[in-house]
């Protein structure tokens, strides 16, 4: 794997979707993990944009953040709503992101990050500082699942465990060894996660729980950071998985799913699937 030297950090939000009060929530930062984010970009005065595109209400949103990170001390934060794709392709868009040392994509609609941002200039810039430059992208909820390359779209939780009741489309590929899914806990999304592990086994599945994040450095080791729980499926050892040969709506059975639940401070390297959990008085730095 090439040297990747930019840090992704995908929170599991406890921001509502849709027509939902968006504005709630932000507790993650009560437990340190929007603290974490800043200490990822260099400190207080690190220059950090704010992108609200995915949420149905992106101007309290964006006041909420930038309450948020002044709280912390932060000095340079600015709040950037792309509501087109033309606006990924304007100069002053582009030169505040080369500025940047952090990017923080808000919750909402995932779609609509993937929609607007997705194959732009201000994507292109974006990767290539993540990939070659000291740089943190941080996403709660939908900013989290946009990581992905096969990014969650959807997908009903009560008929989870049927053929199709998973949507997938691409997303920003960041990260394309994972599939991401948040407020994972919650609302009862381990079936759709599973089905997206029986449609790309060879991936990663991440379940975040709320006040949930994780520090992924070098795009391989991560950390878990906050207050609950991540869940970890991996279908390298499957020894039944006949999704693909199931018609749409039957149920669907997959044997030999490897699974860890890691808690705060416990690692995970890509690379070789292994787990690190760490004595409870560490944390992950």
């Amino acid at each position: 794997m090439n040297s990747i030297f930019g840090t992704l950090i995908p929170i599991g939000g406890n921001e509502a979707k849709g027509n939902e009060n968006e504005d709630e929530g932000l507790d993650f930062i009560a437990e340190g993990i929007l603290a974490q984010v800043v200490k990822e970009s260099g400190g207080t005065n690190a220059k950090i944009i704010v992108i609200p595109t995915a949420s149905s209400v992106p101007d309290k949103v964006g006041e909420n953040y930038l309450l948020a990170f002044n709280k912390l001390g932060c000095t340079d934060v600015t709040i950037l709503n792309l509501k087109d794709r033309g606006q990924g392709e304007e100069k002053q868009n582009i030169k505040l992101l080369n500025e940047a040392n952090c990017v923080m994509f808000s919750g909402g609609n995932q779609s609509t990050i993937a929609s607007i941002i997705g194959g732009t200039t201000f994507h292109k810039v974006l990767t290539h500082k993540y990939l070659n430059e000291d740089f943190v992208i941080a996403g709660t909820s939908a900013g989290a699942m946009a990581m992905a390359n096969d990014m969650i779209a959807g997908g009903s939780s009560t008929n989870a465990m049927l053929k199709g009741a998973l949507r997938l489309r691409k997303g920003l590929s960041l990260i394309p060894e994972l599939i991401i899914d948040t407020h994972f806990i919650t609302r009862g999304r381990f079936g759709r996660l599973v089905e997206a592990i029986a449609i790309h086994p060879e991936l990663i599945g991440i379940g975040l729980a709320e006040d949930t994040g994780l520090v992924i450095k070098n795009g391989n080791e991560f950390g878990v950071i906050g207050s609950g729980m991540v869940i970890i499926f991996d279908g390298t050892l499957l020894t039944h998985n006949a999704h693909q040969q199931l018609e749409k709506g039957t149920p669907m059975s997959i044997s030999n799913l490897t699974t860890h639940i890691l808690a705060n401070g416990d690692k995970f390297n890509l690379n070789d699937r292994k787990i690190e959990v760490l004595p409870l008085h560490s944390a992950f730095v």
